[in-house]
Parts: C-alpha cells; sequence; structure tokens
C-alpha cells in the first residue's frame, strides 16, 4: 500500500501538532503515530511553558538558560527562543489553553534555574492542557489526517533527499508514505532507560534511523536526569515531581530530616547533590518536604502529584516524600538548523528528537515546551513556503523490503544502535 500527502509528521506530541497546524488549509498533513495520539511525553509535562517577562527580563533569561547549558548553547537559538515566546503564549491562548491568571493577569511561578518567575502554569499537568488543547484543533482542521498505532521503521532516501517513510500499520502490514517534506517530532529516548519518566514506547527511533543515513546527529550523549521523581518499587513509568514544587517552597531533607542542598539550583546540580545524599543516607531515595507549601495550594497547584502521592501510599499535605533521580529529558538529537532542517533535503526534525542546540549541555526548567512550538512552527513556515511548485520524487528501486521482514528485531536493532552511540559519545567527551 503507498498514501500520498503533502507532509508527514512523525509523532503527535506539542511539537508536531503545532506544526501541523501551521500549515496552509489547502496543505494535506498525515500524522503517524506509535500508540494513541495522547500518548506523548508532552502530555506528561507538569511544570509549565516560559514567557519573556518584557525586554528587561531578556538579559536575565538568556543568561539563565546559557548557565543552566554549561554556556554550550547556541546562542543564536537562544535569541529566537526567547524572542519568540510572548508571541507563541498569545497563540497558545487563542488556540484555548488556559493558564493560570488572577485578576485577568496571568500568574507566574519559578522553577530551579531561573532568576525570576516567568513560567506560566495550568495545575501541574500543563503539557497536558497545552497538548490536548493541540490536537483538539488539529482533529478539527480537514487537511490534517491522524494515524495511530503507525510505526515509523525508515525513510525513503536516495541519499540526498528523503521522500517519504516506511511504516508498519496498524494490521502489521509495512507500507509506504510518500510525501513532499517529512517531519520526525517523535521525542526523546526515555524508553531505553530503566528509571525514566517518559512513556516506555519512546525510544530514539528517528535517531538509529538518522545514523544509518548518515543524517548528522550532534550531543547524542546529553541526557538529562531530573532530580526528583516519586520513589516506587513498582516497574515502568517514573512520575514526575515537578521542579515547580520547589519552586513553589518544597525542600529536599536527609534521613534525619535535615536539608542538605539549594533545591533551585539547575537540574544536574540538584541530581548530583541528591546522588551524593542518598550514598551518605545508604537509601535509594531522600525525602521532599512541602510543609511550606499551603494545603490549599498544594491541592489547587499540585492536585495530580497529591492525587498521584495518595495513591502510593503518602500524604505531601501531612507528611515527608521519597523521591529519587531518574531519565527525563534529551538535549541532544538530530542536527537541525534555525529553521528545523536536518542535513538531509526534506527532511525536517523539530521537538525532543532535533537538536539547534538551545539548551546546552543541561536543559533550564520549562524551556521545553516552549523551544518545541517556536521551532516545529519556524518548521512549518519553511516548509509552507517551499511547497508550491514541489513534486513527489520517484520511490520506485528505493525500498529493500527485506530489510522489514522481522520488525521486531528492527526496532531492537535501532535500540542498540542509539545505546551505542551513545556510549561512542560519551567516551569522546571523557
Amino acid at each position: 500500500m503507498m498514501r500520498k500527502t503533502d507532509v508527514v509528521i512523525v509523532g503527535t506530541g506539542a511539537a508536531g501538532l503545532f506544526c501541523a497546524l501551521h500549515f496552509p488549509k489547502n496543505v494535506h498533513v498525515l500524522m503517524i503515530t506509535k500508540e494513541e495520539a495522547d500518548k506523548s511525553d508532552s502530555f506528561l509535562a507538569q511544570g509549565g511553558i516560559c514567557m519573556l517577562r518584557g525586554q528587561d527580563d531578556y538579559p536575565a533569561y538568556f543568561e539563565d538558560t546559557m548557565r543552566a547549558g554549561h554556556y554550550e548553547n547556541n546562542r543564536d537559538s537562544v535569541d529566537v527562543m526567547i524572542r519568540s515566546s510572548e508571541s507563541i503564549i498569545k497563540e497558545l491562548v487563542a488556540y484555548g489553553v488556559g493558564f493560570e491568571t488572577k485578576d485577568g493577569e496571568f500568574v507566574f511561578t519559578r522553577e530551579g534555574g531561573h532568576s525570576q518567575p516567568r513560567i506560566l502554569f495550568h495545575e501541574d499537568c500543563t503539557g497536558r492542557e497545552i497538548t490536548s488543547t493541540l490536537l483538539k484543533r488539529a482533529v478539527e482542521r480537514e487537511n490534517i489526517t491522524l494515524s495511530e498505532h503507525t510505526t515509523m521503521l525508515d525513510i525513503i532516501t536516495d541519499g540526498a533527499e528523503c521522500r517519504g517513510l516506511v511504516v508498519q500499520e496498524p494490521d502489521g502490514t509495512v507500507s509506504l508514505i510518500q510525501a513532499k517534506y517529512t517531519v520526525f517530532a517523535c521525542g526523546g529516548l526515555g524508553g531505553l532507560y530503566r528509571h525514566s519518566t517518559n512513556f516506555r514506547h519512546i525510544t530514539g527511533d528517528a535517531l538509529a534511523i538518522a545514523k544509518r543515513h548518515d543524517i548528522a546527529l550532534e550531543h547524542i550523549d546529553y541526557i538529562q536526569i531530573h532530580p526528583t521523581t516519586l520513589y516506587s518499587e513498582k516497574s515502568g513509568r517514573r512520575f514526575l515531581i515537578s521542579e515547580s514544587v520547589r519552586g513553589e517552597g518544597a525542600i529536599l531533607l536527609n534521613k534525619n530530616g535535615e536539608r542538605f542542598c539549594n533545591e533551585l539550583l539547575p537540574r544536574d546540580v540538584v541530581t548530583a547533590e541528591i546522588r551524593k545524599q542518598m550514598a551518605l543516607d545508604g537509601l535509594p531515595y531522600v525525602w521532599l518536604s512541602m510543609e511550606h507549601i499551603a494545603t490549599d495550594e498544594i491541592k489547587s497547584h499540585f492536585p495530580n502529584i497529591l492525587k498521584q502521592c495518595l495513591e502510593e501510599g503518602y500524604d505531601p499535605t501531612k507528611e515527608y516524600i521519597p523521591v529519587v533521580p531518574a531519565q527525563h529529558y534529551f538535549m541532544g538529537g538530530i542536527k537541525v538548523n534555525l529553521s528545523s532542517k536536518t542535513s538531509m533535503d526534506r527532511l525536517y526534525a523539530v521537538g525532543e528528537t532535533s537538536c539547534n542546540g538551545v539548551h546546552g549541555k543541561n536543559r533550564l526548567a520549562s524551556n521545553s515546551l516552549l523551544e518545541s512550538v517556536v521551532f516545529a512552527k519556524r518548521a512549518a513556515d519553511e516548509i509552507a513556503e517551499r511547497l508550491p511548485g514541489s513534486r513527489f520524487s520517484e520511490v520506485d528501486g528505493l525500498i529493500d523490503w527485506a530489510l522489514y521482514e522481522d520488525v521486531d528485531a528492527l526496532m531492537d536493532e535501532y535500540r542498540e544502535i542509539v545505546l551505542n552511540e551513545i556510549e561512542k559519545e560519551k567516551k569522546r567527551h571523557e
């Protein structure tokens, strides 16, 4: 089977959806995803999304982002992200996203690494609010088609340009999607890790495919560990305890109930302090205390965190909760320019699977949703500009069907490719 579309987008998270919504309504966009459309990590983001608090805030916001990234950030990318933030927020509100307000004005919270409050939020499920709203708007568009339980197996390419995708359909058959332009928006690689806040099916497939076709990658070993996830003996995805909890006054304690670090330092610094304390205490966790946050505030600002903690047997309004670091975010990825174009023609990458250098070596809290949508829009704008006059390129003779006879084995191979590349980069940086 072969389908044809102007643009195919792999992934239905915030980046993919925002990209799709920015194409003119005469451009047909096909979106595919491995699982259900709402099973992307964007739905799991708790804390919020950053917004520049006027021009006076620009130097501080820029410096906060650079400092968190150990000054390895691409300065041009950081500039684009920050300067785009106010217009992006206006767009999100126009789509129907509901951020916390008081007396008609935005309410801002603060998180680790930020010198002042500049983070908009919706309770403790900002990612779900943004992404579910974008999904609703996408479903309403006649030019956007969503295909769930459809797995990308490969790109169709002559080595110079991308001509679409090889996919496994929901019924298990392998088919082709011929496209004028292709956008990877398929998230990070947390599914490769035993302890991660990510969905298990997000395993960095696009990275392996890029490696196989000599598409440039960058900083593939830059993997962020979140300092505070709810400690549990259960297997599966770890539940995030948002950075904004610490931003609102929660503190970290050792086994004796003593505070041991500054909770508002960047994530990698706090993670290192927690691991050091866990070794000293001889425990697989430390304690997080919300005693300095009013009970009403916990219930209104962090209802989902409260609910999850209660289900695990902890009441954060009355007692400490155990937390432990876990893999959370991927700062590296497929190398892209400021328009999110990869090193291969007609192929773009946005969101966590891409690397435009905005985060450097360590992402500043709540920059992820902003970065995803800013550069997703830029990708859509450039593709839309190039689409008029574009034609479908021939795909006959480019497919080696034998590669896709055992899909499970192929996906295992992709996981090994990504893990091996991470280890190689780690050794190179040692």
